[in-house]
């Protein structure tokens, strides 16, 4: 009986739901990224295309990332493989949390359910989060291999939203730095806050997000005030 009641009150505390992309919003991996990509572009002596151009891109699955920088579609997936064969290798040493995640993330966790929403590879997600000690705050990662249709696509929300016991009517957000974050938060029908610690476009960001941060701890208290 007690530890029922010990989790009716953990449930009560922990009513809401908080869902987080990862690059750009909990870390910075921009030169594991930036690296990877010019891996990869060397192997098949092709010219690299500059940072700004690949930077716009962050966010988007590494398939697409290829082709909107024009790989042709046939060879993308070639490409996202010789960029993964580097990245595995200095992902975590090359990569860094932004300001006040930690601090952000266990208020967070104080009252709402969490979830991790990205593009990235679920793998490599998880050892990021488990390298900086921050796996603990999360009950669900859904990364790309978890799902069909990836971000700006609802279903990586709405798998998420269904692992966390998500019901009508419970105060759930979605924390994002691009533009697609907000757009499957839409489609999914959740609220949506922008940080501008990452790689968007703050103009998109102001004009579909429910709430503009400049960075996670900002939007946690935010959703801690609602």
């Amino acid at each position: 009986m007690a530890q029922t009641i010990y989790q009716l009150k953990e449930d009560q505390l922990r009513s809401k739901i908080i869902l987080f992309d990862l690059d750009g919003t909990i870390i910075d991996s921009t030169e594991a990224i930036l690296e990877s990509f010019a891996k990869a572009y060397i192997k098949f002596n092709v010219k690299i295309p500059a940072d700004e151009s690949i930077k716009k891109l962050i966010g988007l699955p590494l398939d697409i990332m290829f082709t909107k920088l024009g790989v042709p579609e046939a060879e993308a997936i070639s490409y996202v493989e010789a960029y993964k064969e580097h990245y595995r290798t200095i992902h975590i040493q090359k990569t860094v949390l932004l300001p006040e995640v930690e601090k952000a993330l266990k208020i967070a966790h104080e009252c709402a359910r969490l979830g991790v929403v990205t593009t990235k590879t679920a793998k490599y997600s998880r050892e990021l989060l488990e390298h900086f000690n921050l796996m603990k705050y999360f009950d669900v990662l859904i990364g790309r291999e978890d799902v069909q249709n990836p971000k700006p696509h609802p279903e990586p929300i709405i798998k998420a939203l269904d692992a966390l016991g998500y019901s009508y009517g419970t105060v759930t957000y979605m924390i994002g730095d691009t533009i697609s974050d907000i757009l499957a938060a839409q489609e999914a029908d959740i609220a949506s806050i922008g940080v501008l610690s990452g790689y968007g476009n703050a103009d998109e960001l102001e004009e579909d997000a429910d709430f503009v941060t400049k960075g996670l701890f900002d939007a946690v208290k935010i959703i801690g005030n609602i």
